[in-house]
C-alpha cells in the first residue's frame, strides 16, 4: 500500500496518543514508527518561469521492513455502528500504523455486524456488506443477528461478501452450510480460523426462519442439552486444520459469557476441546481478557473486545510464537473519526452509505420531554459505563414500548422483549433515526387470543434469569408482577432452546391484569410482535397455535410512533419520568 506519509504520519501520531490499550498480555508493539520521506526544498534562485512547471513527484517510501510479527485485529456486535467509538476510519487507521510497524495484518469479524441501526435496517445488511468489504475483511463468521433479515437473506448477502463466512457448526439437516475453517498465510506461518456461533441463535433471531413450510427445523447448530454437538463439531474442525500442517488455530466465537447460554459459554467450549490457540468471542459484549483451561489443562487466551466498535481487539502472534492479546479502546462520547477529523478511504465510504439515508433518518417524528432509558440510572460498571437494565427489570423506555402496543392494538396486555428495546433517548427531538435505532428489527404488530396460563408461562420463561440478562426479559402493559429471584427457575426448555414447561416452584407471582389477579382458565387479548407470538421468537412457544386476532398489523416502529403523535399528543411527559418504569414489575430478592 502507497502512502502519503507526511499526512498519515502526523494523523497517526495524534490517534496513537490517545488510545488506550488494556492487555492480558505484553502488546509486543515496541517497533519505532518508519521515517517520513524527507520534505522538498526549493532553491530560492529560481526562475519565476519554474513555477508553472509540474512539481517533483515525491519519492516512494522505502519497503517496510517485516518485523515477523502477525497481528489479528478483530471486531464484534458491531450492530451497524461504523461510525462510533473507532469507526471504520480509525480501524482503518489502527491497521494501516501496525502495518506501517512491519506486522503482518488481518481483519475478521466475530458477527452481529449487520444489524442493529437503521443503515442495516433499511439496507437488509447490504450496506453493511458492502463496508466490509471496503475495509478488507478477511473472514467473519455468522451471530445469530445475521439472520435477522431471514435466511435467504443472509444466504444472498454472504454471496456477496469478498470474504468468507465460516462455522464450524452452522448446518442444514446435518451438512455445514459454511466451511469450518480457512487457512491463512501470515509472516510465513500457517494460521487456521475456525468458527463456531451459539446455538441460542435459534431463539434470539426468529425460530421460523430455520425451519420449513411444515414448522420443523432443517437449519441448527448441532445442538443438545449437554453441548457435546457443538464441542464434537469445533472439535473435528480443529483437528482437521492440525491435519493440514497449520502453526496455529485461532477459534473465532460468537458464544459469549451469558448464562442463558450454557451449556456454550466460551468457558463451555474452551474447557470441552483441545488444540486452539486463542479463542477470540463475541456475542455477551463483553471486554473480558483472560485463560481458560482446556480439557488438557493447558491455558487459552480469551479475548473479546465489546459493542459498536468501542473496542478494537488484537491478538499478536510474535516473531517466536508468544501470543498475547489485548484492546484498542475508545472511551470518549464523541467518535474518533469526528474527534480526530479522520479523512481516509472508510471516513468516505461510510459517510457515502449514509447520506443517502440521513434526509429521511433526520426527519423529526416526535419529542420527549424526560429521559427514555435502557440503562439503570445509578449502576456502573467496573469500566465506569452504564448498566443495561431493560433486560432484566423495568425502565420508563420498556413501559412506553408495551404501552404503544397495548393501545394501539386494544388488548388487554402487551409484552414487548427487553431485546427488542435497543437504545436510550435523551429528552428532546424524536427522530425517524431515533426510533428506528429503538426497534431496529422491523417486527410486526399481532395480536392472539392467550390463556392465563400461557401468559403465566410466559412470564416465569422471560424471569428465569434475573438478576441476570436476558433478551427475552418482559417489559409489559396492562399487567403488573413479581419475580422472586431467590427463587431458582425451574423452567425447561427442549434442544432448541424452547420453552419446554415449568418442573417445580414458580418464581413469578402477584401476577395482576388491570388490578385483578390473573385467571389461568380464563383468555385475554396478548399484543406483541410476530416475532415472539408467531414465530416462537426468544423460546416463548407457549404461544404456538393460540387463536390469531390480528395479523402483522404495523411495523414496530411505525406503532411506537403513533402511540406518542396519537395518543401523547406528540410528546412523551411526566407519566414516564421515573426511569425505573411505573413500578409494574417488582423484584423481590429475599425470602419474605
Amino acid at each position: 500500500m502507497k502512502h502519503n506519509w507526511k499526512r498519515i504520519l502526523s494523523l497517526l501520531l495524534v490517534l496513537v496518543m490517545m488510545l488506550a490499550m488494556t492487555a492480558c498480555g505484553a502488546s509486543g508493539n515496541n517497533n519505532q514508527q518508519p521515517t517520513p520521506p524527507a520534505e522538498n526544498t526549493t532553491n530560492e534562485n529560481q526562475e519565476n518561469n519554474e513555477e508553472n512547471t509540474e512539481p517533483e513527484p515525491e519519492p516512494e517510501p522505502a519497503p517496510v521492513e517485516k518485523n515477523g510479527d502477525i497481528v489479528i485485529l478483530f471486531t464484534s456486535d458491531v450492530h451497524c455502528g461504523v461510525d462510533q467509538g473507532f469507526g471504520y476510519a480509525g480501524l482503518q487507521a489502527v491497521r494501516d500504523y501496525l502495518i506501517a510497524q512491519g506486522n503482518d495484518v488481518i481483519l475478521v469479524d466475530n458477527g452481529d455486524n449487520i444489524q442493529g441501526e437503521p443503515l442495516g435496517t433499511m439496507t437488509k445488511g447490504a450496506a453493511l456488506v458492502e463496508l466490509m468489504n471496503k475495509m478488507g475483511y478477511s473472514v467473519a463468521i455468522p451471530g445469530n443477528h445475521e439472520f435477522d433479515y431471514g435466511m435467504d437473506r443472509f444466504l444472498e448477502l454472504a454471496k456477496s461478501a469478498q470474504f468468507p463466512y465460516i462455522s464450524s457448526n452452522f448446518n442444514k439437516e446435518g451438512e455445514l452450510v459454511f466451511d469450518p475453517y480457512v487457512i491463512r498465510e501470515l509472516a510465513g506461518k500457517k494460521v487456521a480460523f475456525v468458527g463456531v456461533t451459539t446455538p441460542k441463535t435459534l431463539t434470539s433471531s426468529t425460530p421460523a426462519y430455520f425451519q420449513n413450510e411444515n414448522g420443523e427445523f432443517v437449519y441448527g447448530f448441532f445442538q443438545d442439552e449437554t453441548g457435546e454437538g457443538v464441542y464434537n463439531a469445533l472439535q473435528k474442525a480443529v483437528d482437521d486444520a492440525r491435519a493440514e500442517g497449520v502453526d496455529y488455530v485461532v477459534a473465532m466465537g460468537h458464544i459469549g459469557n451469558e448464562a442463558e447460554c450454557i451449556p456454550w459459554t466460551y468457558d463451555d467450549v474452551i474447557s470441552h476441546t483441545a488444540g486452539i490457540d486463542v479463542f477470540l468471542d463475541g456475542h455477551s459484549h463483553d471486554t473480558d481478557h483472560l485463560n481458560v483451561k482446556n480439557k488438557n489443562g493447558e491455558d487459552v487466551p480469551r479475548a473479546a473486545c465489546g459493542t459498536k466498535l468501542e473496542g478494537i481487539g488484537w491478538c499478536r502472534i510474535s516473531a517466536d510464537g508468544e501470543i498475547s492479546t489485548g484492546l484498542y479502546t475508545w472511551n470518549n462520547s464523541v467518535a474518533a473519526p469526528v474527534l480526530l477529523g479522520l479523512d481516509n478511504e472508510m471516513s468516505k465510504a461510510v459517510a457515502e452509505a449514509s447520506e443517502e439515508l440521513d434526509e429521511k433518518l433526520n426527519e423529526v417524528v416526535a419529542a420527549t420531554s424526560v429521559e427514555l432509558t435502557i440503562n439503570d440510572p445509578e449502576a456502573v460498571d467496573e469500566n465506569g459505563k452504564p448498566v443495561r437494565m431493560v433486560r432484566r427489570a423495568e425502565t420508563n423506555l420498556g413501559d412506553l414500548c408495551a404501552d404503544a402496543y397495548r393501545v394501539q392494538s386494544g388488548a388487554d396486555i402487551a409484552f414487548v422483549n427487553g431485546g427488542g428495546v435497543r437504545v436510550s433517548l435523551s429528552a428532546g427531538d424524536i427522530t425517524l433515526g431515533n426510533i428506528l435505532s429503538v426497534h431496529p428489527f422491523g417486527n410486526a404488530m399481532c395480536v392472539i387470543e392467550a390463556t392465563g396460563q400461557q401468559i403465566l408461562d410466559a412470564l416465569e420463561w422471560g424471569s428465569r434469569a434475573v438478576p441476570s440478562e436476558t433478551g427475552g426479559f418482559l417489559q409489559v402493559s396492562g399487567l403488573s408482577y413479581e419475580i422472586h429471584s431467590y427463587i431458582e427457575s425451574t423452567c425447561t426448555s427442549d434442544e432448541n432452546g424452547l420453552f419446554a414447561g415449568v418442573a417445580g416452584e414458580r418464581r413469578v407471582k402477584n401476577v395482576l391484569v388491570n388490578g385483578e389477579p390473573i385467571d389461568p382458565a380464563g383468555t385475554y387479548k396478548l399484543a406483541s410482535h410476530d416475532y415472539m407470538l408467531l414465530s416462537a421468537g426468544d423460546g416463548y412457544s407457549m404461544f404456538s397455535g393460540a387463536p390469531l386476532l390480528q395479523d402483522r398489523v404495523k411495523l414496530d416502529n411505525q406503532v411506537l410512533i403513533d402511540y406518542i403523535t396519537e395518543s401523547l399528543g406528540g410528546v412523551v411527559g411526566e407519566e414516564y419520568e421515573d426511569l425505573y418504569g411505573q413500578g409494574r414489575i417488582v423484584i423481590v430478592d429475599q425470602q419474605p
